[in-house]
């Protein structure tokens, strides 16, 4: 069974910075399984960070998509999808690299094996 361990609707992105942890709560520590990233920012220029059990899966590359939010879609804007042999605590964070603001949508995905 998939749970969902952290998701967020037109979250804002200030320009040139980045957010906090967006990962917390129960789900914040996961063992084996399969975590899956899916995300998609208003423009170009969002990029992410991803790391689980002090691995980076994902280390601060761009975002390959960008649309208008609330069109996200779980299959077409998967930006990383990894099995886990181990897993750990769950660290998201994105960041804004233009000069204006950015919204997204974005759902952090988890399933155990």
């Amino acid at each position: 069974m998939t749970v969902m361990v952290a998701s967020g609707t037109t979250i804002t992105l200030a320009a040139n910075t980045k957010t906090a942890d967006l990962v917390s709560g129960q789900y914040q520590n996961v063992g084996a399984g399969k975590i899956t990233l899916v995300a998609l920012p208003s423009a170009t220029g969002a990029y992410v960070t991803l790391s689980v059990g002090g691995i980076t899966l994902v280390n601060d590359l761009p975002v390959p998509f960008f649309g208008t939010t609330g069109t996200m879609s779980l299959s077409d804007n998967i930006v990383v999808s990894q099995t886990l042999k181990s897993g750990g605590k769950v660290e998201l964070y994105f960041r804004n690299t233009t000069g204006g603001g950015l919204t997204g949508d974005y759902q952090l995905l988890f399933e155990p094996a």
